[in-house]
């Protein structure tokens, strides 16, 4: 093989293609990324860790000799980044060695035969539609930091995609709160099955998305497998084996009986929480809320570092009462809320909340409270 390539280009590709690579492999060729260029002047750049499989193509300035090989994925990254800006890299393959070439710069790195290369066999993917860029990066941010990362319930360990009558809806819980994300069921999205998308493949999706701009996004489908398709023909291929388990019947979490409304503007309130929160230790991450009329008092007590109070103007009439929430659950919930005002939807100290922009939001979610 026999390839020149723009560092600008190879650089943007081999970072979008390492971060999928694990850092400790006991396979050897997992560390690496396979390199394939083809005698039409295309290159094309795939990396695996056997669950996750990203593929990316990418025009040449030349392919003098087409060829495959794979090569250290982060030898080649740091390579690449280190470059003079503007270079052009020349690889070029023999003797199970590359030779990287650029300006002034030789390095001969060790290569593995490409017939080694693992690939994950897609199979049918009869589910596809697409989805804007944008939308479904919206649908990741607003549901992901609910993610669980308990590994013993694999099943918590990604974001919940399901149909339901004329919605497509997105829902992450670790158990203590609950992200939903509801959008208009796209077309070919009819029938589709129950599917977990693994919370690395969300993560990497994620990066991909920021590059994407306006872009729209294919999905294809199975029950075991997930792929993403960024920027067409020559765009970014991302492919995911799925969760093999059943999410939990989130509905039955999400209180519809609440009575008690309380307003606030989410950016005092997230302060404020985050202020109070200062003193809070690992054991007493809660955040006592005292709602009184038209007014919240937020308050933490640590047994090693004092007290903390601070009131927040709110909209509220009900009755009052005390609830205690997890101040970083809160948090995470209020950095969700773009509008000027959050809905808190409560009952009583030990029942779950309802927290949304307004009743006409995409996203919705549940928080459970805390002893206080």
């Amino acid at each position: 093989m026999k390839a020149t390539i723009e560092r600008a280009t190879l650089l943007k590709c081999l970072s979008h293609v390492q971060s999928v690579v694990e850092r400790r492999n006991t396979i050897p060729i997992l560390s690496n990324v396979l390199i394939e260029a083809s005698g039409d002047g295309t290159v094309k750049v795939m990396a695996t860790d056997l669950d996750l499989q990203v593929v990316e193509s990418l025009a040449a300035v030349s392919v003098e000799t087409p060829g495959a090989i794979t090569v250290s994925a982060h030898l080649l990254f740091d390579i690449a980044r280190k470059l003079p800006d503007g270079s052009q890299v020349n690889l070029e393959t023999a003797d199970n060695r590359m030779a990287v070439k650029a300006g002034r710069s030789r390095f001969s790195l060790p290569t593995l035969p490409r017939d080694d290369f693992p690939v994950i066999v897609e199979g049918d993917l009869p589910t596809s539609f697409e989805l804007p860029a944008t939308t479904l990066a919206q649908l990741i941010d607003r549901t992901r930091f609910a993610i669980s990362t308990e590994e013993t319930r694999y099943y918590l360990n990604g974001i919940f995609l399901h149909v339901s009558d004329d919605e497509l809806k997105a829902a992450a819980t670790d158990g203590h709160r609950l992200a939903r994300f509801t959008l208009a069921r796209p077309d070919g999205a009819q029938g589709m099955p129950d599917v977990i998308v693994p919370r690395k493949c969300v993560a990497e999706l994620r990066k991909l998305l920021d590059e994407a701009g306006d872009t729209m996004v294919l999905i294809d489908l199975s029950a075991s497998k997930i792929r993403f398709t960024l920027g067409g023909q020559n765009g970014v291929v991302l492919t995911s084996k799925l969760i093999d388990g059943t999410f939990p019947d989130y509905t039955r979490v999400i209180p519809t009986g609440n009575d008690k409304l309380l307003k606030l503007d989410p950016r005092s309130f997230w302060e404020g929480v985050d202020r109070v929160a200062t003193i809070a230790t690992e054991k007493t991450r809660a955040v006592k809320m005292t709602l009184e009329n038209d007014k919240v008092t937020l308050s933490v007590t640590s047994p090693d570092n004092g007290t903390a109070a601070e009131e927040v103007p709110a909209d509220y009439s009900a009755q009052g009462f005390e609830i205690g929430f997890n101040a970083n659950y809160l948090k995470d919930i209020l950095g969700q809320i773009e509008g000027d005002t959050v809905e808190l939807h409560l009952a009583d100290a030990g029942a779950p909340t309802l927290i949304r922009q307004d009743d006409k939001s995409q996203a919705l979610y549940v928080l459970m409270p805390m002893r206080v």
